[in-house]
């Protein structure tokens, strides 16, 4: 019988060194992974990763960190070997990278086109390929996307339409990977109480998203908190191993397909 917990597992994170990359860390570190490799974009982000491998460290986790741009095949290529040697085969592996642009269409340029889709759809589908080569049979592929895939609304084009795409890439995934019993899911959260949100929304903006969801008024900030989407994770990423192809909208009635 697969034991399907987190205790023992290695863990992959893209995008681990802070906001919810982080707290999914230390989350799964807390649940019983015994080793976790977190990926960090720039020098900028270094002494985040480094606060939160040390965190890792002082829980008695087995924990790295690795620096890439991912937004070229070879380094997804390099930071899963760079992985393995460090710590081994990854059980799970998480991609939380995105960026956001919110703008009309007929303002966007195509330079602001082309670095959307290959933050958010090229290197999504390149990570997702890479856990494919590398996962542990029984592994959990995830990826973070957007509760935009359930809105319809003006100015996020690029955002929505470069996470769109990874909505497909899962359940083809899930589908390829399936005969492994590896299962591959998607969570879109809402709009987050972090600095990823609060750079492109003007103060008018702000307010409405604070009240949008169902649940608003029951919320710390009335946004999602990153609090919010650790459980969903967590449960997808282990116990939750049935549920494969699925792209789940965790927003407290944000949106909804």
């Amino acid at each position: 019988m697969v034991d399907h917990s987190l205790k023992g597992k290695t863990v992959l994170i893209a995008g681990g060194a802070k906001n919810l990359g982080g707290l999914i860390a230390r989350d799964l570190a807390a649940a019983g992974a015994k080793a976790i490799a977190i990926h960090y974009n720039s020098a900028h982000t270094q002494p985040e990763a480094e606060k939160t491998v040390a965190a890792l460290q002082a829980k008695g986790v087995k924990a790295v960190a690795f620096q890439a741009d991912l937004t070229t095949a070879a380094a997804h290529t390099k930071l899963f070997t760079d992985t393995i040697a460090a710590i081994g085969k990854p059980d799970i592996a998480i991609n939380t990278v995105g960026k956001v642009l919110k703008k009309p269409i007929a303002e966007t340029t195509e330079q602001e086109f082309d670095d959307m889709f290959a933050v958010n759809t090229k290197a999504a589908y390149f990570f997702i390929k890479e856990a494919g080569l590398h996962l542990n049979d029984h592994g959990k592929l995830l990826t973070l996307v957007t509760s935009l895939l359930g809105a319809y609304t003006p100015f996020y084009a690029t955002y929505a339409g470069s996470k769109a795409a990874v909505e497909h890439f899962t359940r083809a995934a899930s589908k390829e990977y399936g005969a492994r019993g590896i299962s591959v899911n998607a969570i879109g959260p809402g709009p987050m109480d972090t600095p990823f949100f609060y750079g492109q929304e003007a103060p008018e903006a702000v307010a409405y998203h604070k009240t949008a969801a169902a649940l608003s008024a029951f919320s710390k900030t009335g946004l999602t908190d990153i609090e919010d989407i650790t459980p969903h994770v967590r449960f997808l990423v282990s116990d939750g191993w049935w549920m494969t192809g699925q792209t789940i909208l965790v927003n407290g009635g944000y949106t909804t397909k």
